[in-house]
């Protein structure tokens, strides 16, 4: 699945840099270059970051040239300094510098998501919780971000609307209540594990009398996180979301949850600084 999201997300990254499939004209600054000429370039980190993102600059070049050989220095997840040279590229000087835009900006935006969250897992320090993400990813890059999440140390939530149950204020108020809810969901798909989100002890006392298999606590301040951990006694898994920063995990963390989520890892991402130079 990963691999087949790899290779559509950048063939459609290409068409979208070259105009499209109708276009034959390609890229027309590349096309000043001599057909033949060859050249070797470095891809450099100009900042300290978290590698993710091999796969998707494989897939690039690869695309527009077979010939075209990767040396790489660095492995994805691997910690990296300043100024480290990520990988070695050659071949035919046309195809690269037509394929260096997107390969930048496949691995400088999963390298900004897996740095982030390699940042925050350090916040927990030695705690058994675990950090997740959502489904708050960019456009047409989810796979690829949910892959940077677990570069950086994290673990992945539901991947999509598919593969579990996570039933909110709207859906709870569109079945009339969060029993009825979570009963719907173990008729129709026993096997799914069933999320439920709750916004106050009321309904977490709900959530737990319908034998919730994990119960996310939405916007709880400190004190009702602690309260919440102390009436679920392991009934369920506790999961806090909302308002999640760097700053807020390790208190968290020290509660006895047993997950905390985080939209700001995928949406808030900064891209790493990186560039191409041409070495030969």
């Amino acid at each position: 699945m990963l691999q087949h999201a790899i290779q559509q997300a950048v063939k459609a990254a290409l068409l979208e840099d070259l105009g499209g499939s109708e276009c034959i004209v390609g890229d027309i600054t590349a096309n000043l270059i001599p057909e033949p000429q060859h050249i070797k370039v470095n891809i450099i980190t100009r900042e300290d970051c978290v590698v993710a993102g091999k796969e998707w600059v494989n897939a690039t070049f690869q695309q527009l040239d077979k010939g075209i050989k990767i040396d790489w220095k660095v492995e994805d997840a691997q910690h990296v300094k300043s100024d480290t040279v990520l990988c070695e590229i050659s071949g035919n000087a046309r195809m690269i510098l037509t394929g260096e835009r997107t390969a930048l900006n496949f691995l400088q935006t999963l390298s900004g998501t897996a740095t982030v969250v390699a940042d925050y897992v350090k916040a927990l320090g030695d705690s058994e919780t675990k950090l997740l993400d959502t489904r708050k990813t960019l456009p047409g890059m989810r796979l690829a971000q949910k892959y940077a999440v677990t570069c950086g140390g994290g673990k992945n939530h539901r991947i999509g609307l598919y593969d579990a149950y996570l039933i909110k204020e709207n859906h709870i108020l569109a079945c009339g209540s969060i029993a009825n809810a979570i009963e719907k969901a173990r008729q129709m798909h026993p096997d799914i594990p069933v999320e439920v989100e709750v916004e106050n002890l009321d309904e977490l006392s709900q959530a737990l009398d319908a034998n919730a298999d994990i119960i996310m606590l939405d916007n709880f301040t400190l004190d009702d996180t602690r309260q919440a951990v102390v009436l679920t006694k392991g009934k369920s898994k506790l999961e806090v979301s909302g308002n999640i920063t760097k700053e807020r995990i390790a208190e968290l963390a020290q509660v006895g949850v047993d997950y905390i989520s985080s939209g700001a890892l995928t949406k808030h991402v900064q891209a790493i600084d990186l560039s191409l130079r041409v070495v030969g």
